[in-house]
């Protein structure tokens, strides 16, 4: 046990670090923030997301916040003939819309929100020895307009991703009455 708090650490910072240049929506508001979101496009370098992106659909998120002001996010996937869905809590870091999770060693990053029609969030993510940086576009409805996926597009390079790595996922009802 011991032996591996000084990795879980290490991994630890090495995510605050490597997030450190990734901006957080100033003034972020977690009310406004919270209800439902839906997952319309993606882009990560990570090794299962790339493998599985071209089958992906539309998946749904809702987010509320605990007391304490921590991150609890329930997401469902559609998966060929059925729901997945996942739990998580991810604990706030100090800085108003940035959330962490030690044990799964997440960092999530509110980058910018209206809180109304669109939110683009960053995440890194430690999995085993891979090192994941993911961008997903939400949206509080299921269409997406041309200006918002360009303007989603346009911040790929930024945070060193491809287009390549992309996936705009298309609309699906497959798994609306998972998520209540």
């Amino acid at each position: 046990m011991m032996a591996v708090l000084p990795s879980l650490a290490l991994a630890l910072l090495y995510l605050l670090r490597a997030g450190a240049e990734v901006p957080v929506q100033p003034g972020f508001n977690a009310e406004k923030f919270a209800g439902t979101w839906y997952v319309a496009a993606a882009v990560s370098n990570c090794s299962v997301f790339l493998k599985i992106k071209d089958g992906m659909k539309l998946s749904i998120a809702t987010i509320s916040f605990t007391p304490e002001g921590d991150l609890a996010m329930q997401l469902v996937w559609p998966l060929l003939d059925k729901c997945q869905k996942f739990e998580l809590l991810l604990q706030q870091s100090g800085q108003a819309g940035h959330y962490m999770a030690a044990q799964e060693k997440r960092d999530l990053r509110v980058m910018e929100t209206d809180y109304s029609r669109y939110a683009i969030v960053h995440e890194l993510r430690q999995r085993e020895q891979e090192i994941s940086t993911a961008l997903q576009l939400l949206t509080r409805e299921q269409d997406v307009s041309p200006q918002l996926l360009q303007k989603f597009k346009e911040l790929i390079p930024t945070v060193d991703l491809t287009e390549d790595m992309l996936a705009i996922l298309p609309k699906s009802d497959q798994c609306t009455e998972a998520i209540s």
